[in-house]
């Protein structure tokens, strides 16, 4: 008699039904899904959600949410006896300072938004619609033409690494193999990033149109939709958008569809780290090679596309890839700007891709105050001091300044801001994030936050070995998170030099 195969992929279900890390539930864990009770506690310790299920409410200490003093909304909370802890960013940065009550779904309030335009390929403002042209007509001119727009269009990935679309999708056209994942990634977790909420809660449509385009170009036969667990909200709209779609007859029925929560976990951003926990393992990002369009979710092709990236394609099939490349001033397309911080009206703006800074700000109704610096990409991005105004907001501009796009979640900081503490805040962030899997990201981070630590309780020399610290971790760490992490600090040092007991160097200053 056969031995019964683990069902791993079960684990994270199962904790969670259970509800989260709690005494005996390794044991129950291990006895429903015949995974090693060692690895069930290792994956419940990994997720905060599951890790401190009884937390309470969760007050996010992102840097914008430190800017509109998070500190103070704690501090109110433990005055009225309730139980609570500090988290990453929350996605809610545009409603700084934020906090998340799992047992208290109030609606997110609507961001602020750029007004209804022909010329947006999302446009947030406009009304959402079940009628699914785009879908019908890639069912009609078939998977090459598809793949053809897409390519005309110049479509990049929207969720940080600017990747081109089409590459992907023909790669994994191209495989042997013939079963096939679409994953949506909706695990928003940069922070100064809340985009991909904003198009779920509006255009949950556009989301559901392009997932089922994907699917069809690309012959898969399930798509698996990974939501970021504080999201309850967001989930729910792509669910009943779905069940509209259904009803409607827009679904391919042989196609399954599968929603799975994050459990607060940053790094599952990370594409593979995020098929890690769909396989029901801790989030630790796999090496690469194989890229996962060659072996992704359960070792088979795999498509990984970020809320924004698939809620473009509609507008690309029904209006053409050129009409999308030329909305682009520097590079194709629109894109979903974030704006936080210090900034009179926080919101998602959708602008050409390549706007100014300057001009993004326009939209977001100006700085309240001065303009010190701003972080364009989320805090994997780095600091630019105010006078990079004008910098193209793009994929290649700002790689060429030392910075990223990212996730185009953008920080604006005015002249109250101290960078020291900026810096640590951002340090705080990825060493709390970080996987452990590499020992550079793993130690190095942990080595940033205690001598900017150091450095604010009066250590001249605590920084002296910061930036070889930085080119380590920038080398040899396996993902995206090590390899970002030191940025904030060395781009704080080289703009603002004399925070940092440094030589003064040009670059930095202010400007209204």
């Amino acid at each position: 008699m056969q031995p019964k195969k683990a069902r791993r992929e079960e684990v994270l279900e199962k904790l969670e039904e259970a509800g989260g890390r709690r005494t005996g539930v390794a044991a129950s864990v291990q006895r429903k899904t015949l995974v090693p009770e060692a690895d069930v506690y290792g994956v419940a310790t990994f997720y905060s959600l599951l890790a401190e299920p009884d937390a309470g409410v969760r007050v996010c200490q992102g840097l914008t949410c430190q800017l509109s003093d998070s500190q103070g909304l704690m501090s109110e909370l433990e005055s009225a006896g309730q139980d609570a802890v500090y988290a990453s960013c929350l996605g809610q940065c545009d409603q700084a300072p934020a906090s998340w009550n799992p047992e208290d779904e109030t609606p997110i309030d609507r961001a602020c938004t750029t007004p209804s335009s022909p010329d947006l390929a999302i446009d947030l403002e406009a009304a959402d619609s079940l009628d699914y042209a785009a879908l019908r007509r890639s069912f009609e001119q078939g998977p090459d033409w598809v793949l053809n727009e897409l390519e005309s269009s110049g479509l990049t990935g929207r969720g940080g690494a600017g990747f081109p679309a089409h590459i992907k999708w023909r790669a994994i056209r191209d495989q042997a193999e013939s079963e096939r994942y679409v994953v949506l990634n909706a695990d928003e977790g940069e922070p100064g990033t809340f985009k991909d909420r904003e198009v779920i809660l509006r255009r949950p449509h556009l989301v559901v149109e392009g997932l089922a385009i994907a699917a069809s170009c690309l012959e898969a036969q399930a798509i698996y939709l990974y939501v970021r667990g504080e999201f309850g909200r967001v989930r729910a709209a792509l669910e009943a958008a779905l069940e509209d779609a259904r009803e409607a007859g827009h679904i391919d029925q042989r196609v399954s569809w599968h929603f799975e929560d994050g459990h607060g976990a940053y790094i599952c951003g990370e594409e593979t780290a995020l098929l890690e926990a769909l396989e029901g393992k801790r989030g630790m990002p796999r090496m690469k090679p194989p890229f996962p369009v060659e072996k992704g979710f359960r070792g088979k092709p795999t498509l990984i596309q970020n809320v924004e990236s698939i809620a473009c394609l509609p507008a690309i099939l029904q209006r053409g890839g050129e009409w999308f490349r030329r909305l682009g001033r520097t590079e194709p397309g629109t894109k979903l700007y974030c704006l936080s911080g210090h900034v009179e009206q926080p919101g998602v703006y959708e602008a050409p891709m390549g706007s100014t800074m300057r001009e993004l700000l326009e939209l977001a109704g100006g700085v309240s105050g001065t303009l010190k610096a701003f972080s364009p990409g989320g805090a994997s991005s780095g600091f630019l001091p105010a006078s990079s105004v004008d910098i193209a907001m793009d994929f290649s501009t700002l790689r060429e300044a030392g910075s990223m796009l990212g996730s185009a979640g953008v920080v604006v900081l005015n002249d109250t801001v101290d960078m020291v503490q900026a810096a640590l805040t951002q340090a705080v962030f990825f060493e709390e994030e970080s996987c452990g899997q590499c020992s550079p990201c793993r130690i190095g981070t942990q080595i940033l936050r205690q001598a900017l630590q150091r450095y604010g309780d009066g250590d001249p020399n605590a920084l002296a070995y910061v930036q070889d610290v930085a080119w380590g971790m920038g080398e040899a760490s396996i993902c995206g998170l090590g390899q970002a992490a030191a940025l904030p600090l060395t781009s704080a040092m080289k703009y603002f030099p004399s925070e940092f007991g440094l030589a003064s160097e040009s670059g930095g200053g202010s400007t209204s």
